[in-house]
This record gives C-alpha cells, structure tokens and sequence, in this order.
C-alpha cells in the first residue's frame, strides 16, 4: 500500500515538489522579498545565524530546488544539499556573497539522494572542488543515475551519475570542518539513506533536516516504520534550530518539536491520488 503524509497547512508554506508532485505555493526565503526570474542572477542569500546561511530554494534559486543552506566553520565551509541544478549560476553567486574568497568550501552534505537536492551535486564539486557526502544506502542510486528512486523522472530529467566521494556507514558519523564538527544522523524512511546534520552554533543545536514531511512513497523505497523511528529520534534531539528542506526555518525549541510532531502523529493515511 502507498501511503501519503497530509500536513497541517500553513498560508506561508506548501507542501513542495519532491512527492513528485510539482506545487507552486511555497514559503518565500525567510529575509527574500520576491521570487527570483530565471533569466536573472543577482546577490541573494538569507542570513540565518553567525557563519549560517540559506543560499538556494524556491525565492533564492530556481523553483524546483529543495533549500540549500551554508555553514561557516572558520576558514572552511560546508553546503547541505545542492538543489536540481538548474540555477547553478544564481547559486554561486549567492555562496560567493557569504564566503570571503580564503574560505573553502570543503563539503557537500546531501541530505538524501532525490533529484531536488542532488541534481546539481556535480556540477558543485565541478565549481568548487568539495566533496560529495551521502549515505550508502542513497550513494547507490546517485551513482547509477537511477532517475527513478531519486524522482528525476519527475522533472523530466535524467540524472546523470556522480560519484559519492565519503560514503556514510551505520547510525551516525561525525565531520570535522576547520573549527567545527558535523554529525551526520542516519534517518531512514522517507528513502534508504536520508541522514540529518547536526552542529553547534553559538551554543545552540542546529538540526538540518532531510525533508521531515515526507512522503512515504513507495516509488522511492520509502519505509513508514522506519520513518516514524527517524523521526522520533530527532525530535528527541531538542533542536534549538531546525533547517528543512521545503518547509523553512524553525527557530526554537517548542516551534521544532511541534513541526516533527504534526509530522509523526496523524498524518499517514492511505494514498487516494
């Protein structure tokens, strides 16, 4: 049976494109003021903390990216996730408006493998000469080019295949980078792979989520038991900060548990569609 995950909706949020589905309501970039023409590329970037930034998504680069975000660590620097691609100019040029040129770039963190998040992670390492993190349980679909289990087909592309430069193992794993660390979390169910980061920033915990809503979609080797487990084990972690993936940013401790809870308790019914 495919299961679905229904969401309570909020005027500023939509439920974003990676179901496959493409949706046109989305929450503009917290700080962004208008949608970006695909024909224009201009400094756009959204501050959310020291050294944090979003860089990419619906507001900031083109509308069938996923958010990308940016964490500094002194003189080194890692982005979580790389969008379809699509807008890669819009997406440097909003990087090179955070990181000063002696800053390196020295990760791509994906969060899991499906097109809106990966589809640009070659031509990043291209641009910037970082190197490609995932899990192994997704790395096999990114380097076959599966255009199914990564939902590529859904956008009319085929991706192409990438090699996965640091293949994560097991429940969890940690990343130095210059002066900080990463931990990479492993979080199955809405793919094989999906994995959140954690890091401290100023003392509070900073909790990148790998598209927390869902779906649970069969097309995608999705998991609902599994889900569910992944999702517990983050709330559980009292994120001061939660980065999502489509649905934005969420900055305190109540605001991040009752987001992970609208996602855990009602909501898998059925698919109807």
């Amino acid at each position: 049976m495919v299961f679905c995950t229904l969401l309570r909706r909020n005027p500023q949020v939509g439920v974003g494109i990676d179901a496959g589905i493409p949706d046109s309501r989305w929450r503009f970039a917290r700080g962004s003021s208008r949608f970006v023409s695909d024909k224009q590329v201009v400094e756009m970037s959204t501050r959310i903390r020291n050294n944090l930034w979003q860089v990419g998504g619906r507001g900031l680069t083109g509308p069938a990216d996923a958010a990308i975000y940016l964490v500094r660590f002194g003189d080194k620097a890692a982005l979580i996730d790389a969008g379809s691609g699509r807008d890669l100019p819009q997406l440097r040029n909003n990087i090179a408006q955070c990181l000063e040129p002696d800053v390196q770039l020295e990760y791509l963190l994906l969060t899991h493998c499906h097109f809106d998040h990966t589809g640009g992670a070659q031509a990043v390492r291209d641009e910037f000469g970082c190197r490609i993190v995932a899990h192994e349980l997704d790395a096999m679909y990114l380097e076959s080019g599966d255009s199914r289990v990564t939902g590529a087909d859904a956008y009319g592309a085929s991706l192409e295949p990438f090699a996965v430069d640091v293949r994560l193992q097991g429940q969890e794993s940690n990343l130095a980078i210059g002066s900080g660390t990463m931990t990479a979390i492993h979080c199955p169910g809405h793919s094989p792979g999906s994995v959140a980061y954690t890091t401290d920033i100023d003392g509070h915990l900073v909790l990148f989520g790998p598209d927390l809503q869902g779906p649970i979609y069969s097309k995608f080797l999705s998991d609902e038991e599994k889900y569910l487990a992944s999702l517990a084990r983050l709330r559980d972690l009292e994120a001061d900060l939660l980065l999502e993936g489509h649905f934005g940013i969420f900055e305190t401790k109540r605001e991040v548990r009752e987001f992970i809870e609208d996602c855990i308790t009602p909501r898998l019914q059925p698919c109807r569609c």
